[in-house]
C-alpha cells in the first residue's frame, strides 16, 4: 500500500520510509500547510531521533522553520499547534505499529489533520519531484510545552481520591509525561513500564492485542484496584479495564463518557440535550440507546481521525468515540486523547461510586464480538455480495456494509491501512452471537 495511509504516513525504517523520502516530505511540508514555521515533535522509538533530522533538514533547505518541542505523546503536538498558533506540526511516530516502524502524523492550523484529500495525496506526488535548497535557509529552535500541556489536561480532572488506578504507559510516548500529570493529585494510582523505551520490552504498543493485558491484569488484582488504564504507542488512545481485570470494550467507555457532558451541563437535575456525539459505527447499538437515556443526540460516523475530527468541527459536536480507543473532545480542538479520556472516565467512576464491571453491564446487556480480521483477496467482491445474503436487514453503506436485525447486527468493512476486511458481530444472547459469527465467516470463505 505503500508509505502514504488514510490517515497518516508510516512505514517500515529504514526500508520503506527511507532517508530520500523523508527529505523531500520535509521540504515540501511548507508548501503544503502554507506556512513557513513547522512544529515537530517525537515519540520514543529508536529512529525517532534520526526521522527528525532528516525531516527538519528538509524543511529548513525549503527556507522554513522548525519549532522542535522533543519527546512528547501525539495529543500533545495536536494541543500545541492549537494553542500556540502554529499553522503546521508533525507528529513523527508509528502509533501502535512494531518497533520497527515510523510514520509522520501532519496537522494544520487549529491542529486540522491533513488526509488524502485535504494534501497528503499532493505530497505523495510532490516528493517524487526534484528539490533544490534554498540559500535563504531556515533555522532550529526548541519550545517547552510542558507546562502549559499539563495544565490543559488537568482542566478535566476533578476530585479522584479513593480511586484506587493501575496505569500502564507501555514503555511509549506516554511516560514523557505520565507521571508529572497525576503527580500531586488526589489520584492513587501504580504506574507501570513508565520509563520510555523503543524497544518496547514488555508488550507491545498496541493495547487491543491480548499480550498488552497480561501484566495490567495481574497488577490489578494483586492490588485490588479499582480500574486499569493502558495506553498505546503515542497515547492518542486509552483502554480500560474493571476491577476483575477484564478489557472494557471502548464502546462501552465512549458511553460512559456521556455522563461528563450530562453532569457537567445540567447538573444531573433533568434530561436536557448534552449536544451532539458520535460513535464509531462498529460500535454497539447500545451506545445511542445509552447516550439517548442521558439527554444527548448520538449519531454514527465513519473511523478514522481525520474523518472524525471533520465532522466534529463541521456539526460543533461535543465529542466523539471509536471501537479502536480514540476518544475526541470538543474542548481538546475536536482532538484526540488518551490522557483526557482517562481522566474524565476516572472522574466518572468516582461519582457513580458502583464497580466498574457493574456500570458496563448496565450500560451494554448485549454480546459483542468485537474486531475479527480476515485477508480477502477480493474485498469489493465480498462486500458487494455480502447483502444478497441478509436481503431481511437493514443497509447501511456509510463504512463497508452494516446491517441491522431486530436482535444482531454486523458490520463488514475494509481496513484503511492493512488488506485486511474486518468483521464485528453483536446480539442478545452469546449462541446467537456465535452462530451469525460462523455463518458470515461460511459466506466469505465460500466468496
Amino acid at each position: 500500500m505503500g508509505i502514504f495511509k488514510a490517515n497518516d504516513i508510516r512505514g517500515k525504517y529504514p526500508g520503506e520510509l527511507d532517508k530520500e523520502s523523508l527529505y523531500s516530505i520535509g521540504f515540501h511540508l511548507s508548501h503544503i500547510l502554507d506556512t513557513d514555521k513547522i512544529l515537530v515533535g517525537r515519540d520514543i522509538r529508536i529512529s525517532s531521533n534520526v526521522v527528525f533530522d532528516i525531516l527538519s533538514e528538509g524543511i529548513v533547505d525549503s527556507g522554513a522553520d522548525v519549532v522542535d518541542i522533543g519527546l512528547c505523546d501525539t495529543p500533545a503536538v495536536y494541543f500545541a499547534t492549537a494553542f500556540y498558533k502554529f499553522d503546521g506540526s508533525v507528529m513523527i511516530t508509528a502509533s501502535h505499529n512494531p518497533p520497527e516502524y515510523n510514520g509522520l502524523k501532519i496537522s494544520r492550523t487549529e491542529a486540522v489533520p491533513v488526509g488524502p484529500e485535504s494534501g497528503l495525496k499532493e505530497l505523495e506526488k510532490l516528493i517524487k519531484t526534484k528539490t533544490e535548497p534554498v540559500r535563504s535557509k531556515g533555522k532550529i529552535t526548541k519550545l517547552d510545552i510542558s507546562i502549559e500541556y499539563i495544565k490543559h489536561i488537568q482542566k478535566f480532572m476533578t476530585d479522584l481520591s479513593g480511586l484506587k488506578t493501575v496505569i500502564d504507559s507501555g514503555n511509549g510516548a506516554a511516560s514523557a509525561y505520565i507521571n508529572r500529570i497525576f503527580e500531586g493529585t488526589s489520584l492513587q494510582y501504580i504506574s507501570l513500564f513508565d520509563k520510555p523505551d523503543g524497544t518496547f520490552p514488555n508488550h507491545g504498543p498496541n493495547p487491543l492485542e491480548k499480550e498488552s493485558w497480561v501484566s495490567i491484569k495481574e497488577e490489578i488484582l494483586k492490588t485490588k484496584a479499582d480500574v486499569g488504564i493502558v495506553f498505546d504507542g503515542d497515547a492518542d488512545r486509552a483502554v480500560f479495564f474493571d476491577e476483575t481485570g477484564k478489557f472494557i470494550s471502548p464502546d462501552i467507555i465512549t458511553a460512559l463518557i456521556g455522563h461528563y457532558y450530562y453532569d457537567k451541563k445540567v447538573g444531573g437535575n433533568n434530561h436536557n440535550d448534552i449536544g451532539q456525539m458520535y460513535y464509531d459505527i462498529r460500535s454497539s447499538r447500545s451506545v445511542s440507546e445509552y447516550i439517548k437515556g442521558l439527554g444527548g443526540d448520538a449519531s454514527s460516523c465513519t473511523t478514522g481521525h481525520a474523518n472524525i475530527k471533520k465532522i466534529l468541527r463541521e456539526n460543533n459536536g461535543t465529542y466523539a468515540g471509536e471501537l479502536s480507543g480514540h476518544y475526541y473532545f470538543k474542548e481538546n480542538y475536536f482532538c484526540d486523547s488518551g490522557f483526557i479520556a482517562a481522566a474524565v472516565v476516572l472522574g466518572i467512576l468516582k461519582k457513580i461510586k458502583l464497580p466498574f464491571s457493574e456500570i458496563s453491564k448496565k450500560i451494554n446487556p448485549y454480546y459483542f464480538s468485537g474486531e475479527i480480521n480476515f485477508e480477502v483477496t477480493d474485498q469489493k467482491l465480498v462486500l458487494d455480495k455480502i447483502a444478497d445474503y441478509f436481503p431481511e436487514g437493514k443497509i447501511n453503506k456509510l463504512d463497508g456494509i452494516r446491517i441491522d436485525f431486530k436482535s444482531w447486527w454486523f458490520i463488514l468493512r475494509p481496513s484503511g491501512a492493512e488488506p485486511l476486511l474486518r468483521l464485528v458481530v453483536e446480539a442478545g444472547t452469546k449462541e446467537l452471537m456465535n452462530e451469525k459469527i460462523k455463518e458470515i465467516i461460511n459466506i466469505i470463505k465460500n466468496l
